[in-house]
């Protein structure tokens, strides 16, 4: 093998921790797939459409004014978990083709899984329940 054929090494555990913690602008998107993935740019962009929201509709409820960063979040959150409990075989076909090297996922990553399942879980049911607030009762509990 030369080293023109040869891509970089894509760590699986890596991918995961960025998409559970930077996943919100689309950072694990970008390292997988560099500046040409639209929705790394999907997912960055939510960062300034919030910005943009909270300036226009400032006063208004919070879950309101980044609503669609929350979304990203949750997608990132999703996405983690999903890369996570991706088999090594079929990670290493996917982006480690021609690189040479093998994955092998260790108990780090099963950490990562339990921590970003929780957080996700705990933000979801967060959100859902601040939404029926204002939904039903405009708000007063909070």
């Amino acid at each position: 093998m030369t080293l023109a054929n040869t891509t970089p090494h894509k760590n699986k555990a890596l991918t995961a921790l960025l998409a559970a913690v930077f996943g919100c602008i689309g950072l694990h998107r970008f390292y997988l797939a560099g500046k040409k993935d639209k929705w790394g740019w999907l997912h960055f962009s939510s960062l300034p459409l919030s910005m943009v929201i909270h300036y226009f509709y400032f006063g208004k409820p919070e879950i309101v004014q980044y609503s669609l960063l929350l979304i990203s979040f949750l997608a990132a959150i999703l996405q983690a978990l999903v890369i996570g409990l991706t088999p090594d075989e079929k990670w290493d076909a996917k982006y480690n083709s021609k690189s040479g090297k093998t994955s092998e996922s260790t108990w780090p990553l099963a950490l990562l899984l339990v921590l970003t399942l929780g957080v996700g879980a705990f933000t979801l049911i967060a959100a859902i329940a601040r939404t029926f607030d204002l939904l039903y009762t405009g708000g007063a509990y909070g």
